[in-house]
């Protein structure tokens, strides 16, 4: 059976990985650092015409082969309008709260290759000046990028080689505490393309070829909603989301179990998958919950909304605060591996 040092590999690519800025639609730098990282595993990959990455984990019977679908896009702004004290209004990529963003550390990245950084504030924020700081409504109206140089217009901004649609990236903050808690921004889902490469390790560490065609397809643009709706080779019949499993209020998962999704806002899941995977955590012993998350939808859904006829599920390691500052442990990592190698029987 898996051990969990392929877990602790699992989280030491995804802190790598969650250093490198990446919102959708500023991917190409994360993109190469997958590819790279499937090909020092031994295993062959391919950057994709849409900026994704298509690996290939070997295995036999190729017309029934499986593909496991995680995205590197993340949340984070866009520049909107350089306003006229020299601040920046953003406009958000994918499902980026403002609220939860205050105070946050920020980059700005230039078309001319310059990296400004600031801070993203609610305007107005000293609280000994600002008499309505409680009562102000945080929104991407209401708060602003404050830069941290020399400018108080837009002319100066623009000297800066700032201009509208330049990409704002949010700082991660990760770290791993010392009883296993994993925490950072952009868990979702670069946790789990930690977890498929601790998986692709496992295979190869051991010389082990599944009994069917093994894929990864490593989307960029999940978080605004048509990562996974290409790049599917041909003969796959399934498709499994590893993304993060949701914990919150009505659901049974913690950051320590491996979560099976059984239906999210965008209808059920493949029934027979689902009871797979299921019986996959039972076999390997992982500690897992089934769960209906209200508010979600996955790659493998766009998968299926672009026209491909396969059947999918989803699962991922339980991760608390989603689109937040968020939070996982390393027991739901090594749980969400031992179900892969269950389902897959390795």
């Amino acid at each position: 059976m898996i051990n969990k040092e392929y877990a602790d590999f699992a989280w030491e690519q995804a802190a790598e990985l969650l250093a490198v800025d990446s919102p959708s639609g500023y991917t190409a730098q994360a993109a190469r650092w997958a590819k790279n990282a499937f090909e020092e595993l031994g295993f062959s990959a391919q950057i994709t015409p849409k900026g994704g990455v298509l690996a290939d984990l070997g295995g036999e019977d190729p017309q029934n082969a499986l593909l496991l679908e995680v995205h590197t896009d993340t949340l984070g702004g866009m520049v909107a309008q350089i306003k006229s004290n020299g601040r920046l209004k953003l406009t958000n990529l994918g499902g980026l709260k403002a609220e939860n963003c205050e105070t946050e550390n920020v980059r700005i990245y230039t078309r001319n290759g310059n990296v400004i950084e600031g801070t993203f504030q609610i305007c107005n924020p000293s609280v000994h000046v600002n008499g309505s700081y409680n009562d102000t409504k945080r929104s991407f109206d209401t708060m602003e990028v404050v830069l941290d140089e020399d400018t108080a217009s837009p002319e100066q901004t623009r000297a800066l080689g700032i201009e509208v649609g330049d990409i704002v990236c949010f700082d991660p903050r990760t770290r791993r505490t010392a009883s296993g808690y994993l925490k950072s921004r952009f868990l979702d889902d670069k946790l789990s393309v930690g977890i498929v490469l601790g998986f692709a390790k496992y295979l190869r560490d051991n010389g082990i070829t599944p009994s069917r065609k093994v894929y990864v397809h490593v989307t960029v643009y999940e978080e605004v909603g048509h990562g996974g709706c290409a790049s599917v080779p041909a003969g796959v019949t399934e498709a499994i989301s590893v993304d993060m499993g949701c914990v919150g209020d009505g659901l049974s998962c913690t950051e320590k179990q491996v979560s099976i999704c059984a239906k999210d806002s965008g209808g059920p899941y493949n029934y027979d998958i689902t009871t797979r995977l299921i019986e996959a955590a039972k076999k390997t012993g992982a500690d897992y919950a089934v769960d209906v998350y209200p508010y979600y939808g996955s790659d493998v859904e766009a998968t299926l909304k672009a026209g491909f006829d396969i059947r999918h599920g989803l699962i991922g390691a339980g991760v608390y605060a989603s689109h937040g500052y968020e939070r996982s442990h390393i027991d739901g990592v090594y749980n969400t591996l031992k179900v892969l190698c269950g389902y897959l029987d390795v």
